[in-house]
This record gives C-alpha cells, sequence and structure tokens, in this order.
C-alpha cells in the first residue's frame, strides 16, 4: 500500500516529502500510515460495538485494497499474493473471534447456597471479577498481535539471514576475482576530515540513499537475471554467473542526488567493482536510433538513461556488484546495480536492475519523467561549505573554511570562497583523484568577533563555473551558490 500511495502521489507532494524529510521520508510515510488505519479501526471498532458488520466491512475492504495494490503494481507476482490474502483470511478470522470474545455475558458470581439454607439473592459481579474479564479479553487481543508479530519477525529475520549469506559469498568471490581495472590508490591528502570535510571514500553504511523502495527488495544472485532486450543485436538473458565471466573493473565514483539542495548531503563516493556497460552493449550490439537505455528495478521501478552518454569511452558506465570492498548492500541494490558518472541517479542508477531495453524516447518515460523531471540530467557543477557549520561559533582570530566541490565526470579545476561579500579568493585543493569524484578545499580567513558569512563557487576543468542563480532541485537538479552564516566570538 505505501508503494502504491508513493507511486501514484502527485509530484509536489512527493517533492515535499523529500525535501521536508529527507531520508526520513519512508519512515514518516509509514507512520502515517499506521495514524490513518488506527484511526479508522478505533471507528470501526466503536461501530461495532453491537453487531461485526461495520469492523468486518472496514476489515475486508482494507483487505482487498492491500491485495489491489499487489496485483496492479508494476512487478506483479503471483506469489506476491500470498502476505494479502493471508493478511485479509487472517484478519476476518482474528475480527470475528475477538468480537464474539468481547460479547460474551460476565459471568455471574459463583454461589452455591448450602442444605436447608434459602439461597441469597444473587449479587452483582464485583468490580475485581468484571477488571479479571476485562484483562482476560486484553490478553487474548495482545496474544493475536504478539503471535503475528513474532510470526512477521521471524519471517523477516529468515530472508534477511538469506541474503547475508548471499552477500558473504559474493564478497568472498570478488576478493578471488583477478580485475581487468583496478582503481588508483586514494592518496594520502585525498580529503579535509581533519578540518571537518568526509573522508574521501564513503563508508557502505553513510552512504546516502534516496529510491522509492519502502521495503528493500530481497533478490540473491542465484534469483537474479537480467534481460538486455529491444534495439539491440542480439537478445541477451544474463545470469549473475554470466556477469561475473566478463572482465571486471574498479572505479572510484561520487554520486549526487538531484534532490540534493544547495549545500546539501546527498553525495557521496565509494570505489565499485563490475562489468563496463559499454563493452558490454558493444558485444550484444546496439542498433541505430536507439536513443534511450529503458532500465527496470525488481520492485517496478524505471528510468531512461541517454545511450550516447553511456557508450562514451571514457565515462566510466557500469552494472556494479561490488561496493567498497564487499558486495554491494541491499539497500544499494544487491545484486547488481546500474550507475553512470555524471548523471543524476534519477536517469542513470537503476539499483536490483532486471530489465535493459534499447529504446528510444519518445517510446519509453520514467518513472520521475513522467513525473515532470527532465529527460536528460547532467550533474552540475556544484560545491558546499562543511566548516564552518551553519551558526556556529569560532574563536576570533584565524578561522579556517573548508568542504567539497564536484562535477563529475569532468572534474574540479578551481574553488574560490568569499567571507562577507568580499573579494573571490582560490582555495588550496586536495590532490585530484580523477574526473568522477569530488574534490576537497580549504581557506584560511582573520576574522574579528561577529557575524560572518562565508560563500563558495566550484569550476570544472573545462572552465564552466558554478551558476549563481539559485534554483530548486526540479526539474534537472539545484544550482546557486551556498553560504554559511556563523559566528566569531
Amino acid at each position: 500500500m505505501g508503494d502504491t500511495v508513493i507511486r501514484f502521489s502527485p509530484e509536489p507532494l512527493t517533492e515535499f516529502a523529500k525535501t521536508t524529510f529527507g531520508t526520513a521520508d519512508k519512515p514518516i510515510l509509514l507512520s502515517g500510515m499506521a495514524v490513518v488505519i488506527a484511526v479508522v479501526a478505533a471507528v470501526a471498532g466503536l461501530a461495532s460495538r453491537r453487531r461485526p458488520g461495520p469492523g468486518l466491512t472496514v476489515v475486508v475492504v482494507l483487505g482487498l485494497a492491500g491485495t489491489a495494490a499487489v496485483v496492479f503494481g508494476p512487478a506483479f507476482r503471483p506469489v506476491a499474493l500470498v502476505a494479502p490474502v493471508v493478511a485479509l483470511l487472517v484478519g476476518v478470522a482474528t475480527f470475528l473471534f475477538l468480537h464474539r470474545v468481547a460479547q460474551r455475558p460476565t459471568p455471574p458470581a459463583a454461589a452455591r447456597a448450602p442444605r436447608n439454607v434459602t439461597p441469597a439473592v444473587e449479587s452483582p459481579p464485583s468490580r475485581s471479577m468484571k477488571r479479571g474479564v476485562a484483562l482476560g479479553r486484553r490478553s487474548v487481543l495482545f496474544g493475536a498481535v504478539a503471535v503475528a508479530a513474532l510470526a512477521a519477525g521471524g519471517a523477516s529475520l529468515l530472508l534477511g539471514s538469506g541474503i547475508a549469506d548471499a552477500r558473504r559469498v559474493v564478497t568472498e568471490r570478488l576478493a578471488r576475482v583477478r580485475l581487468v581495472e583496478t582503481a588508483p590508490p586514494i592518496p594520502a591528502n585525498a580529503d579535509f576530515a581533519a578540518l571537518g570535510t568526509p573522508t574521501f571514500l564513503t563508508r557502505n553504511a553513510d552512504f546516502y540513499r534516496i529510491d522509492t523502495a519502502l521495503q528493500v527488495p530481497q533478490l540473491t544472485a542465484d534469483d537474479w537475471s537480467l534481460n538486455i532486450h529491444g534495439m539491440v543485436g542480439r537478445e541477451t538473458a544474463l545470469t549473475f554467473d554470466d556477469l561475473m565471466s566478463r572482465p571486471l573493473v574498479e572505479r572510484t565514483i561520487t554520486m549526487t542526488c538531484v534532490s540534493n539542495p544547495i549545500g546539501g548531503e546527498l553525495v557521496s563516493t565509494a570505489n565499485f567493482v563490475g562489468v563496463d556497460l559499454r563493452d558490454l552493449l558493444l558485444d550484444i550490439g546496439v542498433r541505430p536510433g536507439a536513443d534511450q537505455i529503458f532500465t527496470t528495478s525488481s520492485d517496478g521501478w524505471t528510468t531512461g538513461t541517454p545511450t550516447d552518454v553511456v557508450m562514451e569511452p571514457d565515462r566510466g558506465a557500469m552494472l556494479a556488484v561490488g561496493m567498497n570492498g564487499e558486495a554491494l548492500p541491499p539497500e544499494h541494490g544487491f545484486p547488481v546495480r546500474m550507475l553512470v558518472p555524471g548523471l543524476y541517479g534519477y536517469v542513470s542508477a537503476c539499483k536490483w536492475i532486471v530489465d535493459m531495453e534499447l529504446t528510444t524516447f519518445g517510446a519509453r518515460r520514467g518513472y520521475w519523467y513522467q513525473r515532470g523531471w527532465a529527460q536528460k540530467a547532467p550533474i552540475k557543477t556544484q560545491s558546499r561549505v562543511d566548516r564552518p557549520a551553519g551558526f556556529a561559533t569560532m574563536p576570533a582570530g584565524t578561522v579556517t573554511c573548508a568542504g567539497i566541490a564536484w562535477s563529475q565526470s569532468t572534474g574540479v579545476g578551481r574553488v574560490e570562497v568569499r567571507m562577507d561579500g568580499g573579494p573571490w579568493r582560490d582555495a588550496t585543493l586536495t590532490t585530484a583523484v580523477n574526473g568522477r569524484t569530488w574534490r576537497m578545499w580549504r581557506i584560511d580567513f582573520e576574522l574579528a568577533a561577529g557575524s560572518h558569512t562565508v560563500q563558495t563557487r566550484a569550476t570544472d576543468l573545462a572552465g564552466r563555473t558554478q551558476v549563481e542563480t539559485r534554483t530548486d532541485p526540479i526539474p534537472d537538479g539545484a544550482s546557486g551558490w551556498p553560504a554559511t552564516i556563523f559566528n566569531v566570538t
């Protein structure tokens, strides 16, 4: 149901949720759904105090709604009907059982008269007896909920352990593979982490995550396959073993989300291992006119990527299977994801990829393109201030400012910083790793006590400077010069 809500939400509401709640948008959506369902359940319960009809109707309607959400979902499989159908049947049975329990008459106090004694008038049940009956009914309800929760939790643990085992096997396999291309070692001076910037490589646990999946798809390497079809020389179905038998490459890549606001944190860098996508498509063959690579995730999410960008010899597009020395984490696409350096993820980074069609932009429209986002989305040259943090207090004297800049896949050539609207000054940059990654900067200012504003702008290696005009992320990424206000005492 949550996926259905996401799929049919209007674009302004979707963007409001992402902008306002960031990566917490999914828990907030689920919490909101839980509140709505709880209110509906409470009203239905009150309406069912005399007869079960209203509550039974609500249970059936919600159950059928869940079933319909599965049947008409973009990635329907018959096995997916098990959960909503069982939920519907168990919900009806549980409601009818609990309703019968609630309607049982309160037993009178047991009083057995002795022989030859006139029986006393039967007294009403005591308050303690009523409390005991109520507690008994609550115990039945809590017991039913507990059994359901334990069953769901046990199933989740069992499924999760299977994915963990599959990831461990893939990680061990990657450790034995001889790569045809390895990422150069990261220089010791590639970041200014000691001054407050991120480390050059982002830990998998800290790597940003933005997608529409409320439940992370649970695919193992043995379950996975990729169907490549459409305007190709020959249609191909690849298994995970087929993919691993091809030459594997390792590349250091910075990824950026199109929803990242000016100065935002939706940018991360990792070492990815996988198959060069350009080489794979050259082997299969791409027919003239196929200007779009339309990919589909196992959960039904779709995107379209410009074919000419993927086919650039130095672009570095990949079908990735590894991330920072291990198999892809489930939330980042295990077992296989696509990524194209220099394009925002919504047009290039299909996670849990299972289908790839070579087609045209006129024939197919991806998930976000249907919702008003741009058809093609090259990453814009951007920068960010990490130190000082907004509204931080710094001691007077020498104040060090530091941050990051990115311009995939050209690379950052210059970062300029100014204080309080003064002249622009060139910042010191870290050693460049490659054009597909971010670059850190630092600069010192002598500042007196008071409020100050630091502003930055980046220029890529082709001479294109970060745009000053501020725009929202929609439709093709935010632009503007970031500014941070802080205090000196």
